[in-house]
């Protein structure tokens, strides 16, 4: 679905991510992690072909990504940003429906299964009651909910997410990131950023370490994350806990 092969992401001159290569397969949920500014973020923006690699080559299915159009990429690619705040008055719906933009060649009128998308990802996100409201009167979790809603409604095959449960409640955290893990189950890429160790353990199949010295770590998210990777990836201790139900946490200290 996306091949990433020996990418370097690079900021003023600096790698901070060196040769980096994978394949997202369909029904992959991978956990993108890293401490603050390791470059998760531009990580996920160089794979979604808004900025260009430094070296090696991204491609989308069969296509090399920098051949693609926008609108190709984005029939095909979503991106959730870090922050995606709207900036102009629009009610709820009105925003939902704009994940199908890149689906309407020559059109801007939305059509039955355009709404019918639309209204049916407001409801998975918790929102099926707030069409008409304006986006303006909505919280921080709310409009975030609704950006999710918003690239539910794009239905593309490759999910990128950055921060996806930023501003969330534990319940919702955990509704949202139950959600992705069924899109890959239903056959979706997908890859988030998380800053949760043991949310990452619990959600996804993958997980993907960026480390400061632009190495990195592909594996299993059972394999990958241990206590021992995590206090090379956080420069923190950690040790891991198993309750009475068998759940395991990973916790700092």
């Amino acid at each position: 679905m996306l091949t990433c092969s020996g990418v370097s992401v690079s900021v003023a001159g600096r790698a901070l991510v060196r040769d980096l290569t994978f394949n997202l397969s369909a029904g992959d949920v991978v956990c993108l992690l890293g401490p603050n500014g390791v470059g998760k973020t531009l990580t996920l923006h160089t794979l979604a072909g808004l900025r260009p690699a430094g070296k090696g080559f991204i491609s989308l299915g069969k296509d090399a990504m920098n051949r693609l159009r926008r609108r190709e990429i984005a029939q095909r690619l979503g991106l959730l940003l870090q922050d995606d705040a709207e900036t102009f008055p629009a009610t709820v719906l009105e925003t939902a429906l704009m994940g199908r933009h890149p689906h309407q060649a020559g059109s801007t009128t939305d059509s039955p299964d355009d709404l019918a998308r639309a209204l049916t990802a407001l409801l998975a996100m918790g929102l099926g009651d707030y069409g008409d409201r304006l986006v303006s009167t909505l919280s921080g979790g709310e409009r975030r909910r609704l950006a999710l809603a918003r690239l539910l409604t794009q239905d593309p095959a490759v999910l990128l997410l950055d921060e996806p449960v930023n501003h969330l409640d534990p319940r919702h955290q955990i509704a949202v990131l139950e959600r992705l893990r069924l899109l890959g189950a239903a056959g979706r890429g997908v890859i988030m950023t998380l800053h949760d160790p043991w949310l990452a353990l619990q959600f996804a199949s993958h997980a993907l370490l960026l480390f400061t010295d632009g190495t990195w770590l592909l594996d299993t998210a059972r394999a990958a994350l241990t206590p021992a990777n995590l206090a090379r990836l956080f420069d923190t201790p950690y040790a891991e806990y198993t309750n009475a139900r068998g759940l395991t946490a990973l916790l700092p200290g």
